[in-house]
C-alpha cells in the first residue's frame, strides 16, 4: 500500500493507540505526524471497547530511532490514553478492501477463481462488473488487487490496517498473523 520506496534501513511499523473520543483526537495525531514530516502509510480510527474510547491503528515506516520518537510524542498528546508498538510482539492485523472489477460473461468465472484463491467474496454483480470484498494482511490485499488488475480495476477502496495485540503468547500462534 505504501506509495513511496522505502530506504533499505527502514521498516514498516504498526502502532496502536487508545484515545479518548473527542473532536480533536484524530487531528492532533495527524498533526503530530505532518508537523514533524513523518509519513503515515495507513490510519484507521474507530470506536473501541467503551463508547468514550476510540482505537487508532497507524502503519508508518522509518528507522527505529524515528519510530521511538513518534511513540514518545504520541504518548504526550492530550487525548492519547496509551500507545503500543505492535511491530515486534504477537498481534493480529487485518485490512479490508472493496474492489470493483470490469467483467463480462466470458471472464466472470476466471475472476471468481482468482477471488477464491484469496478467500474473497463477490458482494455485488452487474452485467459489466463484479465487486469483491477481501480481508487480510496488506500484502494479501495488494496481491489480490495485482491479480485482478488485468481484468480492469474500476474502483478500489481500502480501510487501512486495524490491529490488536495477541493476548495468548504461546508459540502455537507464532504464524497466525501471517494470513
Amino acid at each position: 500500500m505504501a506509495l513511496t520506496k522505502m530506504d533499505p534501513e527502514e521498516k514498516t511499523y504498526t502502532i496502536s493507540l487508545r484515545v479518548a473520543q473527542g473532536f480533536n483526537a484524530l487531528s492532533r495525531i495527524v498533526g503530530l505526524f505532518s508537523g514533524r514530516g513523518f509519513n503515515i502509510d495507513s490510519i484507521s480510527f474507530g470506536d473501541a471497547e467503551k463508547p468514550e474510547y476510540a482505537r487508532v491503528t497507524i502503519t508508518t515506516h522509518g528507522d527505529r530511532r524515528i519510530i521511538d520518537q513518534i511513540i514518545l510524542q504520541l504518548d504526550k498528546l492530550v487525548d492519547v490514553l496509551n500507545v503500543e508498538d505492535l511491530t515486534y510482539i504477537p498481534h493480529m492485523e487485518r485490512e479490508l478492501a472493496l474492489i470493483k472489477v470490469s467483467s463480462n460473461p466470458r471472464n466472470q468465472s476466471e475472476i471468481i477463481q482468482v477471488i477464491n484463491v484469496f478467500r474473497g467474496n463477490v458482494i455485488d454483480i452487474t452485467p459489466d462488473s463484479l465487486t469483491i470484498e477481501v480481508t487480510g494482511r496488506n500484502n494479501k490485499v495488494d496481491a489480490t488487487i495485482s491479480m485482478l488488475r488485468r481484468f480492469g480495476l474500476l474502483e478500489v477502496a481500502r480501510t487501512g490496517t486495524v490491529a490488536l495485540k495477541r493476548e495468548y503468547q504461546d508459540s502455537i500462534y507464532s504464524n497466525a498473523n501471517e494470513e
